[in-house]
């Protein structure tokens, strides 16, 4: 039986159709319905059931589609022990967010593209909260406080922030001194999140408010460079802005907790060795970048 084929059949039972499975894979339309025909011809059943609004299992394909995803991995599993060392091949679908992975994800993928010219990347950079198993990825990288869920998680690297703000917002409104002061404050906020800061051992967590919001770290940041307000915001995103006297450092008393850049994949047994590559590197470049390596010292 043709491993493609299997593969294939699962791709499309998970993404709910024909289209989307086609991305996934990173083939036609075409050669997708191609080797569900030869699949179905052999087993002699129909498996999937064509709507107008994409693909449905039937009950022989929901029975056929957990044997079939067993194989798939176990096939995959054989592929990487058999491997030598450092070769690897296949396909490696990550999510990173926007504001975060061009910047410090991308060039550790073209690192490992250039290291393993066999194997296949697909990297998608949104600040989109992505369903890793709904939509057929490996594995994301995400910044900040996980919460709870049934993802595994590996921390690759710490990562700091600070509130800041510019100089005319400062001149204009004076900075906060303390975390009860932010609610007299314009924030710049992603939704309705809460802001946490410590105090000695003690954890002060805000509710701050505020008229502008986006879903964009590098949008956030380009908010508080025009004076609309505070921001808390990690250092790799306002480094430069702080360097060059755009933003200042405010309320350095109370630093925010650390937060970390995870990698996050969906539950099973089996780690595929491509995503520990991946890891290993993340955490070397973490490790030597002068924004994650060390907390950075107040200012």
């Amino acid at each position: 039986m043709d491993i493609d084929a299997l593969r294939t059949f699962v791709e499309v039972a998970d993404a709910g159709g024909i289209s989307p499975a086609a991305l996934r894979l990173g083939v036609s339309k075409s050669i997708v319905s191609r080797r569900l025909f030869r699949l179905e011809a052999e087993l002699g059943v129909q498996l999937l059931a064509r709507t107008t609004r994409g693909a449905a299992l039937t009950e022989a394909g929901v029975t056929f589609r957990d044997h079939a995803a067993r194989v798939c991995a176990e096939i995959d599993m054989a592929r990487e022990s058999i491997l030598p060392t450092g070769d690897l091949r296949g396909r490696l679908r990550v999510a990173a967010p926007l504001s975060f992975g061009p910047l410090h994800v991308a060039p550790v993928l073209a690192d490992m593209a250039r290291r393993h010219p066999r194997l296949q990347i697909q990297a998608c950079y949104t600040d989109r909260f992505v369903d890793l198993i709904a939509e057929g990825y490996d594995c994301a990288i995400r910044v900040g406080y996980l919460p709870d869920s049934n993802l595994i998680a590996r921390r690759v690297g710490p990562v700091y922030g600070k509130l800041v703000a510019s100089p005319d917002y400062i001149a204009a409104h004076g900075s906060p001194e303390t975390p009860e002061d932010i609610t007299g404050h314009e924030a710049l906020m992603q939704s309705t999140e809460s802001w946490h800061f410590m105090d000695g051992g003690k954890t002060i967590t805000v509710r701050p408010q505020g008229r502008f919001k986006a879903d964009n770290g590098l949008a956030l940041v380009a908010a508080a460079t025009a004076g609309l307000g505070v921001a808390y915001l990690p250092d790799c995103l306002t480094h430069d802005h702080v360097a060059s006297g755009a933003l200042v450092p405010i309320m350095t008393g109370y630093p925010p907790p650390p937060a970390g850049a995870y990698v996050v994949r969906p539950p099973g047994q089996h780690l595929a060795r491509k995503i520990r590559v991946l890891t290993g590197l993340l955490i070397a470049f973490f490790g030597q970048s002068p924004y994650f390596a060390a907390a950075p010292a107040a200012a």
